[in-house]
Protein backbone atom coordinates (compact mmCIF):
# COMPACT_ATOMS: atom_id res chain seq x y z
CA UNK A 1 0.00 0.00 0.00
CA UNK A 2 1.08 3.45 -0.71
CA UNK A 3 1.07 5.49 2.28
CA UNK A 4 3.46 8.43 1.37
CA UNK A 5 4.66 10.64 -1.41
CA UNK A 6 7.64 12.47 -1.87
CA UNK A 7 8.25 14.40 -5.32
CA UNK A 8 7.76 16.42 -7.79
CA UNK A 9 4.75 17.79 -9.37
CA UNK A 10 4.99 17.63 -13.17
CA UNK A 11 1.46 18.65 -13.58
CA UNK A 12 -1.62 19.49 -12.01
CA UNK A 13 -5.72 19.40 -13.39
CA UNK A 14 -9.05 18.78 -12.94
CA UNK A 15 -11.73 16.36 -13.59
CA UNK A 16 -14.85 17.82 -13.60
CA UNK A 17 -15.02 19.00 -9.60
CA UNK A 18 -11.87 16.43 -8.83
CA UNK A 19 -8.65 18.45 -8.11
CA UNK A 20 -5.46 16.50 -9.53
CA UNK A 21 -1.76 16.38 -9.06
CA UNK A 22 1.02 14.52 -10.83
CA UNK A 23 3.81 13.84 -8.10
CA UNK A 24 6.90 12.15 -10.01
CA UNK A 25 9.20 10.09 -8.04
CA UNK A 26 12.08 7.04 -9.04
CA UNK A 27 10.86 7.79 -12.56
CA UNK A 28 7.04 7.19 -12.29
CA UNK A 29 4.07 9.82 -11.96
CA UNK A 30 1.49 9.19 -9.44
CA UNK A 31 -1.90 10.92 -9.96
CA UNK A 32 -2.98 12.36 -6.50
CA UNK A 33 -6.88 13.44 -5.62
CA UNK A 34 -6.22 16.71 -3.22
CA UNK A 35 -8.54 19.05 -1.32
CA UNK A 36 -9.54 21.82 -3.34
CA UNK A 37 -7.38 24.55 -1.18
CA UNK A 38 -4.34 22.21 -1.57
CA UNK A 39 -4.96 21.74 -5.37
CA UNK A 40 -4.85 25.79 -5.81
CA UNK A 41 -1.82 26.43 -3.88
CA UNK A 42 0.41 23.81 -6.08
CA UNK A 43 3.15 25.23 -8.12
CA UNK A 44 4.65 22.74 -11.08
CA UNK A 45 8.25 21.89 -10.65
CA UNK A 46 8.26 22.02 -6.84
CA UNK A 47 9.17 19.49 -4.47
CA UNK A 48 6.35 18.07 -2.56
CA UNK A 49 5.19 15.67 -0.43
CA UNK A 50 1.53 14.15 0.64
CA UNK A 51 0.08 11.53 3.02
CA UNK A 52 -1.78 9.06 0.74
CA UNK A 53 -4.48 7.00 1.41
CA UNK A 54 -5.50 4.37 -1.70
CA UNK A 55 -7.90 2.86 -2.75
CA UNK A 56 -7.67 -0.30 -4.81
CA UNK A 57 -11.13 -1.40 -6.50
CA UNK A 58 -11.63 -4.16 -10.01
CA UNK A 59 -11.77 -1.15 -12.01
CA UNK A 60 -8.81 1.41 -10.50
CA UNK A 61 -6.13 2.69 -8.24
CA UNK A 62 -7.22 5.68 -6.48
CA UNK A 63 -4.29 7.90 -4.38
CA UNK A 64 -5.65 10.68 -2.27
CA UNK A 65 -3.27 12.84 -0.76
CA UNK A 66 -3.44 15.47 2.60
CA UNK A 67 -1.04 17.70 4.19
CA UNK A 68 -0.98 15.60 7.14
CA UNK A 69 -1.50 11.72 8.52
CA UNK A 70 -3.81 13.57 11.16
CA UNK A 71 -6.06 14.59 7.69
CA UNK A 72 -5.23 11.66 6.50
CA UNK A 73 -6.60 9.74 9.41
CA UNK A 74 -9.75 11.79 9.91
CA UNK A 75 -10.15 11.18 6.00
CA UNK A 76 -9.95 7.45 7.30
CA UNK A 77 -12.59 7.53 9.67
CA UNK A 78 -15.10 9.76 7.91
CA UNK A 79 -15.18 6.90 5.21
CA UNK A 80 -15.79 4.41 7.16
CA UNK A 81 -19.15 6.13 7.98
CA UNK A 82 -22.13 3.88 6.17
CA UNK A 83 -23.01 6.14 2.81
CA UNK A 84 -20.25 8.57 2.78
CA UNK A 85 -17.70 8.45 0.12
CA UNK A 86 -14.49 9.78 -0.56
CA UNK A 87 -15.29 12.91 -2.10
CA UNK A 88 -17.67 14.25 0.75
CA UNK A 89 -14.78 13.06 2.83
CA UNK A 90 -12.96 15.80 0.87
CA UNK A 91 -15.32 18.05 1.19
CA UNK A 92 -15.41 18.54 4.24
CA UNK A 93 -11.91 18.56 4.90
CA UNK A 94 -11.89 21.70 2.07
CA UNK A 95 -14.87 23.11 3.68
CA UNK A 96 -13.62 23.57 7.55
CA UNK A 97 -10.51 23.46 9.25
CA UNK A 98 -8.82 19.87 10.41
CA UNK A 99 -9.34 21.41 14.10
CA UNK A 100 -12.88 22.83 12.94
CA UNK A 101 -14.06 19.26 11.91
CA UNK A 102 -13.27 17.50 14.54
CA UNK A 103 -15.36 19.93 16.91
CA UNK A 104 -18.42 20.24 14.36
CA UNK A 105 -18.56 16.30 14.62
CA UNK A 106 -17.63 15.85 18.42
CA UNK A 107 -19.56 18.54 19.11
CA UNK A 108 -22.74 17.45 16.21
CA UNK A 109 -22.82 21.13 14.95
CA UNK A 110 -24.96 20.09 12.16
CA UNK A 111 -24.66 23.71 10.32
CA UNK A 112 -21.16 23.38 10.19
CA UNK A 113 -20.91 19.54 8.71
CA UNK A 114 -23.57 20.81 6.48
CA UNK A 115 -21.42 24.03 4.61
CA UNK A 116 -19.54 20.52 2.76
CA UNK A 117 -20.57 20.51 -0.91
CA UNK A 118 -23.01 17.26 -0.67
CA UNK A 119 -23.51 16.99 2.55
CA UNK A 120 -26.81 17.37 3.89
CA UNK A 121 -28.36 17.21 7.32
CA UNK A 122 -29.03 13.42 7.76
CA UNK A 123 -25.53 12.81 6.73
CA UNK A 124 -24.18 15.17 9.07
CA UNK A 125 -25.90 13.49 12.15
CA UNK A 126 -25.14 10.26 10.96
CA UNK A 127 -21.45 11.12 11.01
CA UNK A 128 -21.90 12.97 14.24
CA UNK A 129 -23.29 10.36 15.92
CA UNK A 130 -21.28 7.63 14.68
CA UNK A 131 -17.51 9.14 15.23
CA UNK A 132 -18.11 11.66 18.21
CA UNK A 133 -16.52 9.01 20.87
CA UNK A 134 -13.92 7.85 18.77
CA UNK A 135 -12.89 11.29 18.22
CA UNK A 136 -12.90 12.88 21.44
CA UNK A 137 -9.80 12.59 22.61
CA UNK A 138 -8.24 14.37 19.64
CA UNK A 139 -10.13 17.52 20.15
CA UNK A 140 -8.09 20.16 21.96
CA UNK A 141 -10.91 21.77 24.38
CA UNK A 142 -7.61 24.06 26.17
CA UNK A 143 -7.53 21.26 29.11
CA UNK A 144 -7.87 17.99 26.94
CA UNK A 145 -11.27 17.38 28.01
CA UNK A 146 -14.31 18.66 26.65
CA UNK A 147 -15.50 21.14 29.40
CA UNK A 148 -19.27 20.36 31.09
CA UNK A 149 -21.72 23.03 30.19
CA UNK A 150 -24.65 24.47 31.64
CA UNK A 151 -27.44 22.73 30.94
CA UNK A 152 -29.69 26.15 29.75
CA UNK A 153 -26.78 25.77 26.76
CA UNK A 154 -29.07 22.83 25.14
CA UNK A 155 -31.79 25.81 24.94
CA UNK A 156 -29.29 28.87 24.22
CA UNK A 157 -27.73 26.92 21.07
CA UNK A 158 -30.99 27.19 19.14
CA UNK A 159 -32.28 30.68 20.28
CA UNK A 160 -28.75 32.37 19.51
CA UNK A 161 -28.56 30.54 16.48
CA UNK A 162 -32.12 32.40 15.31
CA UNK A 163 -30.48 35.75 16.52
CA UNK A 164 -27.90 35.08 13.34
CA UNK A 165 -24.59 33.85 15.62
CA UNK A 166 -22.78 30.85 14.04
CA UNK A 167 -22.76 27.55 16.01
CA UNK A 168 -19.27 27.40 16.25
CA UNK A 169 -18.62 31.17 17.70
CA UNK A 170 -21.78 29.72 20.66
CA UNK A 171 -20.04 26.97 21.37
CA UNK A 172 -16.96 28.69 22.14
CA UNK A 173 -18.35 31.34 23.94
CA UNK A 174 -20.34 28.89 26.04
CA UNK A 175 -16.92 27.35 26.59
CA UNK A 176 -15.15 30.17 28.21
CA UNK A 177 -18.41 31.16 30.09
CA UNK A 178 -17.21 27.79 31.55
CA UNK A 179 -13.78 27.77 32.12
CA UNK A 180 -14.59 31.19 34.19
CA UNK A 181 -17.18 29.34 35.97
CA UNK A 182 -20.53 30.74 34.66
CA UNK A 183 -21.71 34.63 34.49
CA UNK A 184 -22.57 36.24 37.59
CA UNK A 185 -26.16 34.41 38.74
CA UNK A 186 -26.12 31.39 36.82
CA UNK A 187 -29.97 31.63 35.23
CA UNK A 188 -30.90 31.27 31.82
CA UNK A 189 -31.31 34.77 31.58
CA UNK A 190 -27.54 34.90 32.85
CA UNK A 191 -26.29 32.96 30.39
CA UNK A 192 -27.69 34.63 27.55
CA UNK A 193 -26.83 37.69 28.19
CA UNK A 194 -23.39 36.94 29.12
CA UNK A 195 -22.63 34.87 25.61
CA UNK A 196 -24.01 37.46 23.43
CA UNK A 197 -21.14 40.07 25.45
CA UNK A 198 -18.84 37.71 24.68
CA UNK A 199 -19.62 37.20 21.01
CA UNK A 200 -19.87 40.92 20.33
CA UNK A 201 -16.90 41.65 21.77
Amino acid sequence: MIGWLRGSIKHRFQRGSRSFALIVTGGIGYEVQLIQRDWSALITERDYERWVHQVVSAESLQLFGFASIAERDLFRDIIGVSGVGPQAALALLDALELEELLRALVQSDIKSLCRAQGVGKRTAERMALELRSKLEDRVDFGNGQPSEVHPASQELIPTLETLGYETEEIHSALKRLNDRGGPPGGDDDAWLRACIQLMSE
